[in-house]
C-alpha cells in the first residue's frame, strides 16, 4: 500500500491538474467585449486578439507554454503544508489546503522543477495563484528556497513566474520569514553569477514581489499585470487611500523603473528563449571579414566650430539608430529599480559580431540626451550584469551633459555619475567607448571610462559647452566659436592629446548622409579593439585601464617653475 501511495495520490489531483480553476470557459472579453470563440489562439495563449487582454492561466499551462515539450521534470512535488498554528477563521486551514488540493490538483500554490526552453536547461518555479490566492507559506518558501539552490548546483539558469497575494496569514510568522529564506537563496545565485529572470503575472504583491520576485537579474511582466507591495483594497482600507485606476499596473511600474520589459504572453518564451542565450553565451567574437585599419586623418582640418555643428546635427544618427546598425539582435532593458526609467539612456544586451554583449548609449531624442540620475543607475545596473556575466560592454556617449535641473539634485545625479565612473573602472570585462556625438562634460565622461575610446571624426568631447565657457570667461556666449578653438575639443585635438585611441571617418558631408557606412566603419573599429582586449586577462586588462587614466594630467614642478622665471627677468629674456 505504502508503495502505491504516489500513484493513489496522483489518481486524486490528476482530474484537476492543468485546469484553470472553477470559472466557466470566457466567450466574450470583459475589456473590451470581443468575441473569443472566434479568435485561433485565444485558446492556446488566452489572451484577447483585439484589446490585449490577459486572463489568468494555471502553473499547468504556464509551463507547457514556457518549456520544451517533454522537458519538464517536476520535483518536490510532495511537500505539503502542516497547520503549526492551528489556524481556524470561518473554516480551519486544514480544510482550506484540502479544498484548493482538490479544485487545482495540486499539493500546494507552486509547481517547480527543470526543463529546457528552446535546448536551454533551466530550473523553473511556477506559482499557481488558485491556490490560496498564491500565497506563500512554509512549502512554498521551502520549494522555491530548493529551485534556487538546484540551479546552484547545477550551474544552471533559474526562472520563476510569480502569481500571489502575498504571505500566508495562516501561517503567521513562520510565512513571512518564507521572505527572508527566498531572498537569502536568490542572492547565494547572484554571488554564483548564475542568471535568474523573474516573471511578475496577474497578480504579484506582498510578500512575494518583497522578496524573491524581485530580486531577478532581470525583471518581466505581463501586460497589465497587478504589481504592488499592497492590493488596492487593503491599501484602501488601512489608510484611506484610493490609488488611480492605472497605477500598480505593469505599466506604470515600468515607466517608474522597476521592469525591465512588459512582454506579452504569446512572446515571453522566446524573449525568455533570447535572454538565456545572450546571458549564458561564451562563444568569442566572428573575425572581422578585414583587419580595420585607422585612416590618417585629413590634412586639412575643418574649424572647430564647424565641428560642433556637426556633432549637433539633428539628422545625425542617434544611439538607437546605430545600435540597430551594429547589433544582429538587442534586448533593450528598462528602468534602475529605484525610481524611473529614463529614455535619455537606452540600454540592454544584444549579440554583437556573434558574440553577446551589454550596450548602454545616450539617446538624444529622450530630452537631447541630458539624462537624469535614473538614466546613470540603469546605466550602472546595465554595466554590472555586464561584469556579472561576461559580456563585454559598448557604451555610444551623445550628450550636451547630464540634465541640471532641481530634479537632479533631489534624486542625487553628482553621485549617480561617480557610481558609473567607480563601476567602470572595476568592470572585469573589455570595455569600448565611442564618441558618436556630442560629448560634454561629467554627463558624457560617465560612460567614457573604457579600455579603448573611439571618437567619430565630426564628434566633439568637451569639458564645458563653448557657449557655457564663452559665458563664463568672456560673459558673451557668442564668442563660442573662439572658445571652441581654444578648447580642443575636437577627435583630431584630444588624438594629438593622447586623450582617445581611435578617430573613425564619416562620409563627406557627415555621418547622416550614410549612417549604414558610418556604422559599418565602426562596428569594425570596435570589433578590433574588442577582439584586442578579450585576448588579455582580466588582471592585466584592469591594471591597464588603471594606469591609462592615471596618467591623464600635464604638471610641473612649482618650485622649478619659478625660479625659472626669475632667473629669466634677471637674465632679461
Amino acid at each position: 500500500m505504502v508503495d502505491r501511495l504516489p500513484q493513489l495520490v496522483t489518481s486524486i489531483f490528476a482530474r484537476r491538474e492543468g485546469g484553470e480553476g472553477p470559472s466557466a470557459e470566457p466567450t466574450a472579453c470583459p475589456q473590451c467585449g470581443a468575441d473569443l470563440e472566434s479568435q485561433p489562439d485565444f485558446k492556446r495563449y488566452r489572451v484577447c486578439g483585439r484589446c490585449g487582454h490577459h486572463f489568468r492561466i494555471s502553473a499547468r499551462q504556464r509551463l507547457s507554454l514556457l518549456l520544451d515539450p517533454g522537458s519538464f521534470r517536476e520535483t518536490d512535488r510532495w511537500l505539503a503544508s502542516a497547520d503549526p498554528l492551528r489556524f481556524t477563521d470561518r473554516v480551519s486551514y486544514h480544510e482550506r489546503l484540502a479544498e484548493a488540493q482538490h479544485r487545482t490538483g495540486l499539493t500546494e500554490a507552486v509547481i517547480t522543477g527543470t526543463g529546457t526552453i528552446d535546448g536551454q536547461p533551466v530550473t523553473i518555479a511556477v506559482m499557481e495563484f488558485e491556490f490560496l490566492g498564491g500565497s506563500m507559506g512554509s512549502v512554498v518558501g521551502e520549494k522555491v528556497a530548493r529551485t534556487f539552490e538546484r540551479a546552484l548546483r547545477r550551474k544552471q539558469p533559474a526562472i520563476t513566474v510569480a502569481a500571489s497575494g502575498g504571505a500566508r496569514m495562516q501561517e503567521g510568522m513562520l510565512s513571512l520569514m518564507q521572505m527572508a529564506k527566498t531572498a537569502a537563496a536568490a542572492r547565494r545565485l547572484h554571488q554564483a553569477r548564475i542568471p535568474y529572470i523573474s516573471v511578475l503575472t496577474d497578480p504579484t504583491t506582498g510578500g512575494v514581489l518583497a522578496s524573491f520576485a524581485s530580486l531577478g537579474d532581470v525583471v518581466l511582466a505581463e501586460p497589465g499585470a497587478l504589481i504592488g507591495f499592497s492590493g488596492p483594497r487593503v491599501i484602501e482600507q488601512t489608510i484611506g487611500q484610493k490609488l488611480p485606476a492605472e497605477a500598480q499596473r505593469a505599466e506604470f511600474m515600468l515607466a517608474h523603473g522597476q521592469l525591465d520589459l512588459v512582454v506579452p504572453r504569446p512572446r515571453l518564451r522566446a524573449t525568455l528563449a533570447e535572454m538565456l542565450r545572450l546571458l549564458t553565451a561564451r562563444a568569442g567574437f566572428t573575425p572581422a571579414a578585414r583587419r580595420w585599419a585607422e585612416e590618417p586623418l585629413k590634412a586639412e582640418a575643418e574649424s572647430a566650430w564647424d565641428v560642433v555643428q556637426r556633432a549637433r546635427d539633428v539628422r545625425r544618427p542617434t544611439a538607437r539608430t546605430l545600435i540597430g546598425y551594429l547589433l544582429s539582435s538587442f534586448i533593450e532593458l528598462h528602468g534602475d529599480r529605484l525610481y524611473a526609467d529614463d529614455p535619455a539612456v537606452v540600454a540592454g544586451v544584444g549579440e554583437f559580431a556573434g558574440r553577446a554583449v551589454a550596450v548602454i548609449g545616450q539617446e538624444r531624442t529622450g530630452r537631447d540626451g541630458r539624462a537624469m540620475p535614473e538614466g546613470y543607475r540603469k546605466a550602472r545596473r546595465i554595466m554590472a550584469l555586464a561584469g556579472k556575466f561576461g559580456l563585454p560592454l559598448i557604451t555610444l556617449i551623445d550628450t550636451p551633459g547630464a540634465y541640471p535641473g532641481l530634479e537632479s539634485e533631489e534624486r542625487g545625479l553628482a553621485g549617480a555619475i561617480a557610481e558609473c565612473l567607480g563601476t567602470l573602472s572595476e568592470l572585469p570585462v573589455p570595455t569600448v567607448a565611442v564618441v558618436v556625438g556630442e560629448g560634454a562634460s561629467g554627463g558624457a565622461l560617465a560612460l567614457a571610462l573604457a579600455d579603448r575610446i573611439i571618437m567619430l571624426e565630426n564628434a566633439t568631447f568637451e569639458v564645458i559647452a563653448p557657449e557655457g565657457a564663452a559665458a563664463i570667461l568672456y560673459r558673451d556666449a557668442s564668442r563660442a566659436a573662439e572658445v571652441a578653438q581654444a578648447l580642443r575639443l575636437t577627435a583630431r585635438d584630444l588624438k594629438e592629446l593622447g586623450l582617445i585611441d581611435r578617430v573613425v571617418s564619416e562620409p563627406p558631408g557627415g555621418a547622416h548622409v550614410d549612417p549604414a557606412a558610418t556604422a559599418r566603419e565602426l562596428r569594425s573599429a570596435i570589433l578590433a579593439e574588442l577582439s584586442d582586449l578579450e585576448r588579455q586577462p582580466v588582471g592585466r586588462l584592469l591594471k591597464a585601464r588603471y594606469e591609462k587614466f592615471r596618467r591623464v594630467g600635464q604638471y610641473e614642478n612649482y618650485l622649478r617653475t619659478t625660479l625659472g622665471r626669475m632667473l629669466g627677468r634677471r637674465l632679461g629674456r
